[in-house]
Formats: C-alpha cells, structure tokens, sequence
C-alpha cells in the first residue's frame, strides 16, 4: 500500500449502531485528520492500512451485525490485506473478554469511552485542544449533538446502562462551545441527542436543565434549527414545551420514546408510569405546542405482554396519532431485568404478527398525516442531491429516519445546505412532493 509523502497512511472507520456512535468516530477521525492521516468514514470499499470499527451492542440484530462485519475484516486482516484492525464502541464495552478471546485477528478491543487510546497505541499523542472539533460525516449543514452518556433507569428489557454505565452531563458551557465551533463551520441544524434526554443536568446541576441549555444554545447566532432526540416519558420536563413555543428555531419536533401503554406492560417494562400519565402527556404536549410532530418508539413480545395490551397500544395510538413510529420486537439481552426474571416465551412468530400489526396501522396514520400537507407552505433546507431530485427536509423530519421532501432538479436557483419556503403538491406514505 503506497502512501504520499505528507500522510502516514489510510484510516478507514466503519460506524455502526446510532448516532451517538456517529459522534465518537466523528471526533476520533478529526485526530487523525490533525495527525496527518487520510481518513474515510464508511467507504465503499475499505482499504486502508488501519481499519477502526465502531460497533452497536443494542439489541440481537446489532449485535449479529457488528460481529459480522467484524469476522469480515478479520478474513482481511488473515490475508494481510491490511495492517492494523481495531475495534471500539458498545459491543467491546459489553463483551470485551469474550470478543478478545474469540477473534484474535483484531489487535485491539476498545470500549465506548476509552476509545483515544487508540491513537496512543499507534504511538500517536491525542490532541486535547482539538476534543470539542470533528470531523463530519454528515453534510455539513447539520450535525449531531451529544449532550450527556449514560442512564440512571431501570427499564426491564435494555442494556444501554449496562453499557453507558450512570447518567453524565456536559456542561453547559462545553456544549455551547461546541455549538459555536460547528457553526463556524457552517453548521445551521443540530440534532440533540442522548441516551436520555429528560435527565439531562439532573447529577450537575441538581435540577432538569434540558429547557435552559436549548434556551442559551437557540441564542447563539447562526443556529437555525434545534431538534429533539431521545427524551423520557417520566419526570418529563414540561418547561422545554415553552421553549418550543417561544423559540423559532427550536423545531417542534419532539423524539420521545413510549414503549407501550398498558398498565400491565409498564409495570413489567419497569416505565414508572401509568397509562394515564401517558395519555396526559400527549395530551398536554400537543395542547401547549400546536402543530408539533411527536416521534416514538414502541416494544413488542416482551414476556407477559397478551393481545390484549396490543390491542390497548392500537388504541393508543389511534389517539395520539404519532407522526413518526418506529417499533421492534423483544430482544432477550443478556443481563437485564428481563432476562434475569422472565421466561421469552412468546415466539418470534407472535412477535412479528404483532409488530406488523403496530406497523400497518401506523402506515395508514403516516400516510393521513401527509395527505394533509398537500397544499400546505413548509419552509425545508436541502440535504442533497438524489436522481432527478433535491432532497430536503422540514423542521419535522430528522435526518436517516424520517420523511423527505422531494424537489425537482429542474428546479433553478436551489442549493444544498440552503432553506427555501415550499409548497407541497403531493404526498405518499413515506415523502412528500413539493416546488
């Protein structure tokens, strides 16, 4: 493998899992940029001497992939297609022993937080000047923005805590020099993310800080957009609906994910709220910030759950009408409250009946909503280019997962990374279609 003159070679990272695993290879790819390294981030072809893969250990099928894609590079590494293979992130932090013993072909396992020692391990030294800078992957109008690691709940059925270990928060002032940073890189759109961002200053500062941070963060010039990732139903911080309201460029948009709904299913989900408390709180999001798009997520076929709480959750939903659902089926996760308690004795059939079931209704609910925009002027910033199209979104559509608005490429004047008032003209289920 040849090499230029000015660089020690090709870093390829491969990022798996979510977007706060997105941030730690962003941040680790700007200390090999600074280092002189060429670095890519999730090539079409990986070939560099150094390949880093950055895994998920969520739940099983994160799992599988990330053992795949590991097992994939290692068959390289045994050909002496490349030099050095390490790996980092949720799975190594989970199974360390296990994974080091298993696939010797890699030279090292990181876990999620101790991921910088990689460079020391080439014999680099890491830049601390630079923590706040990365490198995006992302165009580079918007970015994601990791306000805290961990969480203190107890949910039966995940093993994020296990990973990310107790809630911890930024400062608020790290995150606001952060902001500024990637706004003088041309970043307009942030994405707030966390494992939970209810939480957020509660082992800080004592009390729920996440309405002050968007307040002081909406307040830097040249942000444009804030959008809502990941919040809790319980000890809900009611203050940030306010903020929605008053700010303009905080989207109302609000990810917050639900689970279920059965009194039943929360009590075993360990959710530490009813099914009232939660009809309230949609109720009061919607009623204190009108025309805001609420994003959830919903678990199916965790043990003890009867058609009976599915046909609750349907009707549930019926009433909420959740612009954005996602759900997935009960994954037995070594270590959690579940696996330790309950016997998974629903069988995958069952729980993929139940999911499509979920899913179905929420396509016709999806589709409704869309419809209704026909006609509508919604003021959308463009991603990129894709066949005959621009691709855009609204101030309620996150990037990767939820609807696009599609523009036609006929249209003059447009330009990536720009806002522009548009009318929509048509919809279907999943975009919409506008000039």
């Amino acid at each position: 493998m040849s090499k230029t003159k000015n660089s020690k070679g090709t870093v390829d990272i491969v990022t798996l899992g979510c977007s706060k695993n997105l941030v730690d290879s962003e941040q680790l790819m700007r200390q090999f940029d600074a280092l002189g390294y060429k670095v890519r981030h999730d090539a079409e072809k990986p070939d560099g001497e150094i390949v880093i893969i950055n895994t998920c250990g969520f739940i099983g099928d994160a799992k599988e992939e990330s053992i795949n894609t590991i097992l994939q590079f290692a068959e390289r590494k045994k050909k002496k297609k490349m030099d050095k293979l390490f790996v980092m992130g949720c799975l190594s932090e989970r199974y360390l022993k296990d994974l080091q013993t298993e696939i010797p072909e890699v030279d090292k396992f990181y876990g999620k937080f101790n991921y910088t020692n990689i460079l020391t391990d080439l014999g680099q030294e890491y830049r601390a000047d630079l923590r706040l800078e990365r490198t995006l992957t992302t165009p580079k109008h918007y970015a994601y923005l990791k306000i805290s690691e961990g969480c203190n709940r107890s949910c039966s059925y995940c093993a994020i805590p296990i990973i990310t270990g107790k809630h911890r928060s930024r400062t608020m002032e790290d995150i606001e020099n952060e902001v500024k940073y990637l706004v003088s890189q041309g970043v307009k759109e942030f994405q707030l993310i966390a494992q939970d961002l209810s939480s957020y200053g509660l082992d800080k500062y004592k009390s729920l800080k996440l309405p002050e941070l968007v307040e002081r963060l909406s307040d830097i010039p040249g942000v444009e957009w804030i959008r809502l990732h990941y919040a809790y139903p319980a000890q809900f911080p009611y203050d940030i609906l306010r903020v929605m309201r008053e700010r303009d460029n905080v989207c109302k948009y609000l990810d917050i994910a639900l689970q279920h709904v059965s009194d039943n299913m929360l009590k075993i989900m360990r959710r530490n709220i009813t099914q009232k408390q939660t009809y309230d709180l949609i109720k009061r999001i919607r009623e204190e910030v009108p025309g805001i798009h609420l994003r959830t997520t919903m678990l199916v076929g965790h043990p003890g759950e009867t058609e009976q709480d599915i046909e609750e959750l349907k009707e549930f939903m019926q009433f909420a009408r959740f612009e954005r659902l996602g759900a997935f089926a009960y994954s037995n996760e070594e270590g959690t409250h579940a696996y330790e308690t309950y016997e998974d004795n629903i069988p995958e059939e069952v729980k993929q009946e139940r999911l499509n079931e979920i899913m179905a209704l929420q396509q016709t609910i999806s589709a409704e909503i869309n419809q209704a925009k026909i006609g509508t002027m919604l003021k959308v910033i463009i991603d990129r280019v894709e066949g005959e199209n621009f691709v855009g979104r609204t101030e309620f559509d996150s990037p990767e997962v939820d609807p696009e608005v599609l523009i036609p490429l006929s249209t003059e004047g447009v330009k990536i990374g720009e806002f522009y008032k548009t009318k929509i003209m048509d919809a279907s289920e999943f975009d919409l279609y506008g000039r």
